[in-house]
Parts: structure tokens; C-alpha cells; sequence
């Protein structure tokens, strides 16, 4: 009996097509592979009928992704199915990557200030392993935990490849910007960067921010006659996605799936993969499988992380709001919290710099109005890049700093070995931004091997939930906790 062809006919590094299957079996893997989105059942489009509410990574008409074939094939064999492949896919003839070791990159010493600073670069036996495993895998991502020293194994990859072609990263914020370009050029890459005003084009290497990645896909829809992405990824051979939970998938798939869909190796970086299926299968697509995982708590363990211990302060409130955003505001803003919270703030700092995470400008204001003569600054989007850097260097040299910031400046990326406390105030229910805040602190300093952590919340209605979703993310990643319940005031 003759068998049914199933072509597959890979197109690029990304997508491929599949020709020859029967209405049935596409049917099962459009459902195999569709995932509901959480805020579907909420949409009118959803509501009448008009949409699915699904994100599908198998079209009905055959059309999938590469990084799904390791899935569907053997669908296709149990169905009966005879193979046949077409790639079209640019040829690149990958050599054959030397092995990394320890003393790899020993020629070369750590940077000012780096705790190991002028010492000879050793890597770690982890970082080791991550670097060979992306060498081994030309589509990967690896969960490698904030404080792990992921900047020098981005580093290490593009010098690796860079007899290869051009090489990009891409990052989250400009503060990874400044600590990635100061590794990147200890080792001697010729290096550029692409965001804001500084725009460097013609570099062997380029650092990116998502937002700079963003503003071009933008600005070349809005004029087509604009620099657009094509032109920027042009000769490179390999993308490097830090902090890749992080990445709007839409800009994901627009970069990796159009203008640098023929780039052959892509790896990504992830300190915490997000926990809902959607964005782990867009990553997994573009990016490729997760083949490996460093835990905060494995270094820990190992001595290579800051120990640490969560406090949980849960201040006693008699409120009751019908919304988060009320409660929220509430506090965040409340005269009577604020002035606890800034004589908290004092009395922790006393231990040594101490990094407070708000979620609004106004609670950071408020706060800095309290503070008086305390060597304190709240730092928040508004500031210049500079400005920042230049307070988050004096804390390499003082004891007594107090760095009061929003989440989404310092929550993800900031490099400040000498934090003796972070505090987070409200830190909500994302699992992702909990887990990166805790990790400020994890970095380990010639004089600094432990950090406290305190997480402020209250026993209001939704704050009480979002500490049930944090109580089980610490311990799900295995940091250890208490709870304490704080009357500061008369009810």
C-alpha cells in the first residue's frame, strides 16, 4: 500500500510549511498546538463570537514553525505518514565551536569594578556548561539566574562565532545597555550600541535595547523609506536575546521571524521563564527549547549567590476597596503608611545600601520628602542614564546609601553588588517581576555575602491575594520566608 507523502518544506530559521495532510489530522494540530489567552474570556471580540481567543503556532492550512517539527513528526509517523524535507533555508556552515574551559578567557582580566577586579578571568563551571550548550544547540534558550553572570556568557558567545559574521544583542533596558558594552569590551570586541541618541552602525558587535528595536519597527512602518531592520541585521550570523521573557512578542516575532529570519544561530537568556504556555511557545518557536536551567538558589547552595532571607511584612489595615487600582493608590500614597514606611526605610538602611522598589512615582516622591538629610535618591524613568550610573557607582565605595527606584527601572538588569537590603513595596502577583526584583541583591561583593529582603504588603483584600501568589513563587524557587504582622498605627 502506498503511503501519503507529508512535505515539509522548511522556508527559513524560523517557519516551515507542511503539504500532503489530510483535513483531520491538521485540524489535530491546530488544536494540539493553540493555547488560550488568559484575558480572551474578557474581550468583546471573544464575547460574540468573533474570536477564538487562542494564539495558534499550527495553521489549518499547514503552516508551523521549525522549532515544532521535533512535536509534529512523530504525529506524523504514528499517522502513517511517508517524510520528505525541503530546506530552503540559507546555507551556513557552522564549524566546529572549540570547547570552552575555565581558562577560556584567562588572558584577560575582570573590569573596575567587578568584585574580581584585575584578576584573571576564570569561568565558573555553570557558565561553562551554558556557553557549550548554546555552541551545541544553534536555537536554545537556557534559564540561567539573575546574578549568574550572564553578561560575560553573551560575551564569550560572540567572540566565540565572531570569525563567523556580525553578532546582536538585544537587552531590556539601557542600564544592561552600559554593564553588557564594559564586558563585551574587556574582551576586546569591537562593540557598538543602538539606542536613544546613541546610535553606532558598522560595528562587528551590537548592543540593542528592546525599545530602540521597537522604535525602528515603528518608524519603518510609518515611513518607508526609513533605516528598517533589514538593514541593521544585515551579515549577522547570530541574535542574543537577554532577559528574553521579557520581549513583546510581537517585536519577537517581527525581528526573528522577518528582517533576521535567516539568522542561523539565536539563542536566548531568561533569568525566570514566564509561567503561562503563550509566551513560553513564542519563545520556543523563535528561539528554540529551553536545554537548560541554573537555579538562584542551586548558586546559593554552591556559594556563588549572596544568601538570603524574606521578610514578609504584612501591615495591619482596616480598609476595604472594590478595585486593586483604589486599594493600590491607598497604599502607596496614604500619609500614615508613607510615614512608617520612610522610618522603616532608615532603620533597615542602617545595615547598609538599601534598594526600595516602588510601583508610582508619587510613593517614591513621598518618601524622598520624608527623608530629609539621609543620603538618599529616587530614581525613576526621568532620570538620564548618566545620572543613574553615577548613583549606582557610589555604592561600590559607601556603606549608608538608600536608592529608592520604580520596578521598571531597576526591577530587571541593575548591577549593584553592594546591596545589603532590598525592600518591595506591593511587588503584586508577576511572578517574573518578583523573582527579578529578589535577584538585585543576590550578587555577591568582597565584603557582601548575604541579603535581606523585605517584602511590605498589607492585609487588605487584594494585597492579601497577591502575597498567597508570592508565598508560593518563593517557594516554588526555593527561598525561605516569614511573615509578620505589623500594627502601625490605631484602627
Amino acid at each position: 500500500m502506498t503511503m501519503t507523502k507529508a512535505i515539509i518544506t522548511i522556508k527559513d530559521e524560523v517557519a516551515c510549511h507542511i503539504d500532503g495532510l489530510d483535513l483531520a489530522f491538521r485540524k489535530r494540530m491546530q488544536k494540539k498546538f493553540s493555547y488560550m489567552y488568559p484575558h480572551a474570556y474578557h474581550t468583546p471580540a471573544f464575547k460574540l463570537g468573533r474570536w477564538n481567543g487562542k494564539a495558534e503556532f499550527f495553521a489549518l492550512g499547514g503552516a508551523t514553525y521549525n522549532n515544532l517539527l521535533e512535536d509534529v513528526i512523530p504525529e506524523l509517523i504514528t499517522a502513517g505518514y511517508e517524510i520528505e524535507v525541503i530546506d530552503n533555508r540559507v546555507a551556513f556552515n557552522s564549524p566546529e565551536w572549540p570547547q570552552v574551559t575555565a581558562e577560556s578567557f584567562a588572558h584577560v582580566t575582570w573590569p573596575v569594578g567587578h568584585p574580581a577586579e584585575g584578576e584573571a578571568i576564570e569561568l565558573r563551571d555553570y557558565q561553562i556548561t551554558a556557553i557549550n550548550k548554546y555552541l551545541e544547540n544553534p536555537q536554545c534558550i537556557q534559564e540561567l539566574s539573575t546574578s549568574s553572570g550572564k553578561t560575560i556568557t553573551t560575551a564569550a558567545l560572540c567572540k566565540i562565532v565572531e570569525s563567523q559574521g556580525r553578532t546582536v544583542t538585544i537587552v531590556p533596558s539601557q542600564n544592561l545597555v552600559t554593564q553588557t558594552l564594559e564586558d563585551y569590551e574587556n574582551l576586546g570586541l569591537d562593540v557598538g550600541v543602538y539606542y536613544g541618541a546613541k546610535k553606532e552602525i558598522g560595528k562587528q558587535h551590537t548592543i540593542y535595547t528592546w525599545q530602540s528595536m521597537s522604535a525602528v519597527i515603528r518608524q519603518k512602518r510609518a515611513d518607508k523609506l526609513s533605516r528598517g531592520l533589514e538593514e541593521l541585521l544585515e551579515g549577522v550570523v547570530a541574535i542574543i536575546v537577554d532577559e528574553a521573557h521579557g520581549a513583546a512578542a510581537n517585536d519577537l516575532k517581527t525581528i526573528l521571524s522577518g528582517a533576521g529570519k535567516n539568522i542561523p544561530l539565536r539563542w536566548g537568556l531568561t533569568g525566570t521563564e514566564p509561567p503561562d504556555e503563550i509566551s513560553r511557545m513564542s519563545l520556543k518557536v523563535m528561539l528554540g527549547p529551553v536545554v537548560n536551567r541554573v537555579r538562584a538558589v542551586d548558586l546559593q547552595e554552591q556559594g556563588y549567590l549572596s544568601s538570603s532571607h524574606i521578610n514578609v511584612m504584612q501591615m495591619v489595615e482596616d480598609v476595604v476597596y472594590s478595585n486593586y487600582q483604589s486599594e493600590l493608590s491607598y497604599l502607596t500614597t496614604n500619609d500614615d503608611r508613607l510615614d512608617y514606611l520612610a522610618g522603616l526605610l532608615v532603620e533597615v538602611a542602617q545595615d547598609g545600601n538599601t534598594l526600595f522598589l516602588v510601583d508610582r512615582v508619587k510613593t517614591g516622591e513621598g518618601l524622598m520628602e520624608r527623608l530629609g538629610d539621609h543620603n538618599a535618591v529616587f530614581i525613576s524613568g526621568g532620570m538620564k542614564a548618566g545620572d543613574r550610573k553615577d548613583h549606582y557607582d557610589e555604592v561600590r565605595e559607601i556603606d549608608n546609601k538608600i536608592i529608592i527606584a520604580t520596578y521598571g527601572v531597576a526591577a530587571v538588569g541593575l548591577n549593584i553588588p553592594r546591596l545589603y537590603n532590598i525592600m518591595l513595596l506591593e511587588a503584586g502577583k508577576s511572578f517574573i517581576r518578583v523573582i527579578q526584583s529578589i535577584g538585585r541583591g543576590l550578587r555577591k561583593a568582597k565584603d557582601k555575602d548575604h541579603v535581606e529582603i523585605w517584602d511590605i504588603c498589607s492585609t487588605a483584600k487584594y494585597s492579601k491575594r497577591h502575597l498567597t501568589s508570592r508565598k508560593k513563587f518563593y517557594k516554588d524557587a526555593g527561598y525561605k520566608f516569614t511573615i509578620k504582622k505589623i500594627k502601625y498605627r490605631e484602627l
